[in-house]
Parts: C-alpha cells; structure tokens; sequence
C-alpha cells in the first residue's frame, strides 16, 4: 500500500506540467508535513477519547496502557509522516541527506516502542504501590527495584537493535564487551561491588525507603530517602542527607528499629533504707498498675522486683514493653508510667532515695571532745575576771580624764 501511494505521488509529480518540478515536490512535501500533523492531532484525539472512556472502568491497566501510548503514538505518526515526505525529497534532490531515511526510520521505531514501554513501566510501578488503587499495594523498594531492572533491559535491547539497525555486528559487540568488561572490571571494581551491594539490598530487604536505620558498626543513623544501584540516601535526624555506598552493607551490621514489634522500658528506681517496711506493698502495686496499664503489652515480659541493696538506695527494677513503636507515643507512655510510679511511692509515705553518706563516730573521740570542752570553760573564768577588774579600772580612767578636761574648761572660761 505505501509503495502504491508513492508510486502515484511520484506519476503526479513526473506527469502534471502546470508547475516545475521543485513546485510540485515542495507542494507534495507540504501536503505530506500537513496531512502528518493532521493525522497526528486526529490519533491523540482517538487515544484521548478511549482514555476517558476506560478511565470509568474499574480496570487500571487499560488506563495506564493508553496513557503510556498516547504521546509514542503520536510520535510514531509523525516519524512516519516525515520519512515519506523525505523519501519523496530525496527522489527528486542530490542531497545525501536522504540517504538514511530507512535507518531513520527503524531507529525512530525502535525509539518510540522504547519509550512507550518506559511509560508504561513507569505507570505500572505508580499503580502497584498505590495504597488508592491497590487494596495492598506492594512494597515501594521491591517494585522500584523491579522497574530499575526491566528499564535497563528495555534500554539494553533497544540499543543492541539500534546497531544492528546501523549495520553494526551484535556478535561483535557481545564479544568485545566479554573481553573489555574484564578490564572495566579491574578498573571499576568499586563501582561493581556498589552495584551489587544494591542488587543484594534489593534482593534481602534489610530495609527499605522509608525505615528508619543505623549500624552499631558505623556512625550510619537516620530515615532511608532513596536506595539507588551505587548510592542510599539516608537522611539523618538533624535533616543532613548522607551517602553510604551500597558495598558499604555488606560488611557491616545493619539495625531497623522501624520493624520492632514493641518498644522496652527498663528503669531502675531507688527507695529510701527508712522506707524498708514498705518495699513488698510498692512492688506489688507498681506490678499490678503495669499489669492494668492500656498501653503496656502484657503479653510480653513484665518484671517488677526489688532488685539490691545498694549504696544509698534500695533499688526496684521496672522492666516491660509498650504496645506503641512510635517514639514520641512512647514517650508518653513512659511518662505516664515513671508519674504513676512516683504516685504510689508517696501513697505509701516513702520517698525516692538520693545519694547521702552517713558518719558514725566513736565513743573515745566523743569522751575526749567532752573533757575538752570542760577544760576550756574552766580557763574561761579566769580571763573573764581580769577583764572585769581591767573594765573598772579603764572606767577610772576615762572618768579622771574627763574631770582633767572640765577643769581646763573651766579655767578657759
């Protein structure tokens, strides 16, 4: 059928002698170029249209098939638009140009099935993790990581066509990258090992974007952003990103605290050794609180025990597990436990201990500190009598002094 329509371009062109022949091949490419346009502005209508339509289904994949088409469709049309218009311009011009329009042309096929499978990956992956249209949509990490694989052999398969398309051996590609890739191997074993530590973080799982992770090995602590094929990005807990090398997961031990199954309380609390009497009563009631507690999983370890006489305190060690995995509502809960706690201590008159020290002294150092204190009373009465009678006398003085002055006065006068 197209060489039939060139055939009849080319006996209209060669055959009508109203106009030269660059007119009428002008003319022809013109109307090629505006049919094209046509036709293309006409096929994204028709997509369009079906697009809408299915969109009312409940079927998500024949909305995501045509929305990844459209715009290939179209530029499948205009590919083929222009490669007739150039066939009919290279038929009559020496450009040499031309000459690769068929080659052109399978490229910009292969172009465009690459791109509409793209598209439509792409789409599929927006589709499998969407907690909106899927009842339970599929883990983010495995779906991307499963997108990332079939990209690279969409893209892969379309260039190892495409040079073929341009006359060059696949055979001979595939054998010199057998041989070069053990060099490149040698030279970029870094980025090789990266890649495969991302291959293994995707096949694992040990984590996936989103959790929260950090490594007893490394100073790796924070939110997983991103896990691509050489890098993750974690963002830590003061917003700074940081880039591991994915080689760097492999040799060390990795922690994820986002898939613990509850969170721990342990604390130990001191008692005062006054309040001895009343250790059985505040356990038991710190265990039987614990026990009725909403928030405390009492399906998992609980131990409330009085636990050592230590230096100044008669410690009680608490020890059980929330419900909650999120931080701040644990932390809630902690502080209403450590607040409960506080409560029954002071029911029952007793109080949380504090560091003290308690000195006893002996009985000897008591006797001669009492002995002193006599002696030194008795050589007080002493001094304090000559200090009387040294009073009286400073008093006889001062009143001769003062008799001296009024006479001189007196005289004066």
């Amino acid at each position: 059928m197209i060489g039939e329509l060139q055939a009849t371009i080319n006996s209209w062109i060669e055959n009508w002698d109203l106009l030269s022949e660059s007119w009428r091949v002008g003319i022809v490419v013109f109307a090629l170029v505006s049919g094209t346009a046509t036709a293309a502005y006409v096929a994204s209508y028709i997509v369009g249209a079906l697009e809408r339509r299915f969109a009312r289904t409940k079927n998500l994949w024949d909305d995501t098939f045509l929305h990844a088409a459209r715009k290939p469709v179209v530029a499948f049309v205009w590919i083929q638009g222009v490669y007739w218009a150039a066939e009919v311009a290279y038929r009559y011009s020496e450009a040499e140009i031309f000459s690769i329009n068929e080659k052109l042309l399978q490229i910009g096929f292969v172009w465009v099935l690459v791109w509409a499978l793209l598209r439509l990956i792409k789409e599929g992956e927006g589709i499998l993790t969407s907690p909106v249209k899927m009842v339970t949509p599929m883990d983010y990490t495995t779906v991307n990581a499963v997108s990332k694989l079939a990209r690279a052999v969409v893209i892969i398969t379309a260039v190892l066509i495409a040079m073929q398309s341009l006359g060059y051996s696949i055979s001979g590609v595939l054998a010199f990258g057998g041989v070069g890739g053990i060099a490149v191997g040698f030279a970029a074993k870094d980025l090789l090992a990266n890649f495969f530590g991302g291959f293994i973080i995707h096949l694992d799982r040990p984590f996936k974007v989103g959790d929260w992770v950090r490594s007893p090995d490394r100073n790796i602590e924070g939110t997983v952003e991103h896990i691509g094929w050489r890098l993750t990005t974690v963002r830590t807990f003061d917003k700074r990103p940081l880039y591991v090398p994915n080689a760097a997961f492999t040799t060390i031990a990795v922690e994820n605290p986002s898939r613990m199954s509850h969170r721990r309380i342990s604390e130990t609390i001191g008692i005062r050794y006054a309040d001895v009497r009343e250790i059985a009563t505040i356990v038991s009631e710190i265990r039987t609180m614990l026990e009725n507690h909403e928030d405390i999983e009492s399906e998992q370890t609980l131990i409330v025990n009085f636990l050592t006489f230590n230096a100044s305190s008669l410690d009680i060690m608490v020890y059980c597990f929330t419900k909650t995995t999120q931080w701040v509502k644990f932390h809630e809960v902690k502080q209403d436990v450590l607040l409960k706690i506080s409560e029954i201590i002071e029911n029952h008159g007793a109080e949380v201990a504090f560091p003290t020290r308690t000195l006893h002294v002996a009985d000897s150092l008591r006797l001669a500190s009492a002995d002193s204190q006599k002696s030194d009373k008795v050589g007080d009465d002493g001094p304090i009598e000559n200090d009387d009678q040294g009073s009286d006398k400073s008093h006889a003085s001062q009143r001769t002094r003062q008799g001296s002055s009024a006479e001189a006065t007196g005289g004066a006068d």
